[in-house]
């Protein structure tokens, strides 16, 4: 019953910006003064320059514009979301095309046929891939062009659609807990510190080891307890709505065999994601870069499958419509952050941290730190705009504590990759658990035990770093 009960995702975000507005008119508004730092080409705040402005509390004309302005509104804190919406919509319009095909459909059961008896192995090797892009390049926006192709899979599988999201979210998640190169989260913060980004990074390695061990430990042991009781699974009373959603027209497993045209169309939507990786890890491409080559990618695709004119567009537009909803979603998030900066509170939050973390030993002050790191990245989930507004005020207080700086750095980026694992505020999140048709008290009722063990794991790695 609580999952019916539980509100959706639209709800919980638009509560969320009804909050943090009241928040407005509760905390000080204020303000640090910036400069340019051009090694990361952001403003970055002066410490000792917070003073009091005047203040900006948002009221109800303010709530009700924040979901369009998180689409549009420029920031220094995280790109615009009107981005990612796109990619989400042209995304889906690939998928669409895609599936018109029916390459996808017979394609996941040539792949069950051939896993028979070892399906399991899909989850450690599919986690390490996922963890390999977030701690080289801060793989998050790009998962959600995955959901729907491993889902369908992991339910044929007879695992869960929990199962699914946790292979993606959690594994690109844990990449990027424990980043070592990953130049959005890493590097900036490292610049930002004014230390160079490969300080720390035998600290950053173990913790990217061993919470990815933890993490595949975790899954594993879920997805076969679900596979042997479905009644143990966290969607148990869905299991059957998923079925008939990502499968139709999969429970039939017995011998299939795919056509030349299907092959080729396989080929081409496999290159399409190569492609994807190969642009963002290391030609600079983002979301408009990625929307133009699923477009491209979707029109080729409609041409080697010959569905027509007709049949290409209305497949293409219906697959956007499917994914409509996370676009939505995308732009509630970011309305959250709009709200928070239109009412000035940001640096005001800021700064009490900078005061609490006066004084206090070395194991004190970076345990401190995490935890407010941890609080922060729930107002600004973005590692590269939590990195720029946190780092050159918090890094130098490591100084006085007689703390290296890069072990401030990693007590960021682990509190930042540990709340993006559930944070509501996150479009990554909420967009993922969107696209699965699985509800966010869901995902809490599956990922807590591990977010207590993780929170246990990196206290311990950065308590031991002030030793080293």
């Amino acid at each position: 019953m609580l999952a019916s009960r539980f509100p959706t995702a639209y709800t919980v975000l638009f509560l969320l910006i009804a909050v943090v507005a009241a928040l407005t008119w509760v905390i000080p508004a204020g303000q640090y003064e910036r400069v340019m730092n051009e090694e990361i080409e952001r403003e970055v705040a002066i410490p000792g320059t917070y003073q009091l402005v005047e203040p900006s509390p948002q009221g109800f004309v303010d709530v009700m514009l924040a979901p369009t302005a998180g689409f549009y509104d420029p920031d220094s804190y995280a790109a615009n979301a009107i981005d990612v919406a796109l990619f989400v919509l042209f995304l889906g319009g690939f998928l669409g095309v895609v599936n018109a095909t029916g390459a996808i459909d017979t394609g996941v059961k040539s792949v069950m046929q051939r896993l028979k008896g070892r399906e399991i192995w899909m989850i450690p090797i599919l986690m390490v891939l996922f963890a390999i892009g977030g701690t080289t390049y801060g793989m998050a926006e790009e998962t959600l062009a995955f959901y729907i192709i491993l889902i369908p899979i992991i339910i044929a599988a007879g695992y869960d659609a929990v199962t699914g999201v946790a292979i993606i979210l959690i594994g690109s998640g844990i990449g990027v807990l424990g980043s070592t190169i990953n130049p959005f989260a890493t590097v900036i913060a490292s610049n930002a510190a004014n230390i160079p980004f490969t300080d720390g990074m035998m600290l950053r390695m173990v913790l990217l080891i061993g919470g990815l061990a933890i993490c595949i430990a975790y899954v594993m042991r879920y997805a076969a307890r679900v596979k042997a009781d479905p009644s143990r699974s966290a969607v148990a009373r869905q299991l059957e709505a998923h079925r008939q959603l990502f499968l139709s027209g999969h429970d039939d497993l017995e011998a299939v065999r795919l056509t030349m045209t299907q092959k080729i169309v396989l080929v081409i939507f496999a290159l399409t994601f190569v492609v994807m990786i190969w642009g963002v890890s290391s030609q600079g491409w983002w979301m408009a870069n990625m929307g133009a080559l699923f477009l491209g990618a979707a029109i080729v695709i409609g041409l080697v499958g010959r569905l027509g004119e007709k049949r290409l567009t209305g497949s293409f537009v219906d697959g956007a419509r499917d994914l409509l909803g996370v676009a939505l979603v995308v732009g509630l998030a970011r309305g959250i952050v709009v709200i928070m900066e239109q009412g000035m509170i940001a640096d005001t939050i800021l700064h009490s941290a900078e005061n609490s973390l006066g004084g206090l030993s070395e194991l004190a002050f970076i345990n401190l730190m995490f935890w407010i790191e941890i609080g922060m990245s729930f107002f600004v989930p973005s590692s590269s705009g939590l990195a720029v507004l946190s780092m050159p005020i918090l890094a130098p207080l490591a100084d006085f504590a007689s703390v290296d700086r890069d072990l401030v750095v990693t007590a960021y980026q682990s509190a930042n990759g540990l709340v993006n694992l559930i944070n509501p505020t996150f479009a990554v999140v909420i967009g993922g658990l969107a696209i699965a048709r699985v509800s966010y008290d869901r995902w809490l009722v599956f990922i807590w035990p591990l977010l207590l063990i993780l929170s246990l794991f990196i206290t311990l790695v950065i308590s031991l770093g002030t030793f080293l």
